[in-house]
């Protein structure tokens, strides 16, 4: 059960701060729902309350585990030379599970990809969601902004690609 101001993570959503709890009647039958209000583009979700478990709710990392997220970035990509369809379907499962690490895992190789042979439109999307799902997540858990997260995780991924490469 969570409370009123916790921050949570929806996954495939990203993390947001749970704002009110409300009943809503919908075919005739009334359920209890969590109001979370999403810091990027200020959307709501209403999760109801019985489901929490199903869908996976979390509490959001704390601060020594945001610092295991850009370690997981500095790591060398893993490469996955399938077809682009069944690294969607891998990629896209990490995603699902709502793991931040696995999120991680996700935005490293996606963008190493990208940038030595290019993505799909679809991967290119996921890689935007994924970054999405780090950015919302890291920015409740940390005082930085999403600017300033974003532009730290393009930084040391590309310090990494750099040093690689010499």
């Amino acid at each position: 059960m969570f409370n009123l101001g916790d921050k949570v993570v929806y996954p495939m959503h990203g993390a947001g701060v749970i704002e009110t709890m409300e009943s809503k009647e919908i075919l005739g039958e009334v359920k209890n729902y969590y109001v979370l209000k999403m810091p990027i583009g200020e959307m709501k979700l209403m999760i109801p309350v019985d489901n929490v478990n199903n869908i996976g709710l979390r509490n959001i990392i704390d601060e020594k585990s945001v610092e295991k997220v850009y370690d997981i970035l500095k790591q060398e990509a893993e490469i996955n030379d399938s077809n682009w369809n069944k690294r969607y379907r891998d990629n896209m499962t990490k995603m699902k599970t709502g793991d931040i690490f696995e999120v991680a895992q996700v935005v490293r190789d996606l963008t190493y990809r990208d940038k030595e042979k290019g993505l799909s439109t679809g991967e290119k999307k996921m890689l935007v969601s994924a970054k999405q799902m780090l950015v919302s997540e890291i920015s409740l858990s940390t005082d930085m902004t999403n600017d300033e997260i974003l532009d730290y995780m393009d930084t040391i991924i590309n310090e990494d690609a750099l040093e690689k490469q010499s």
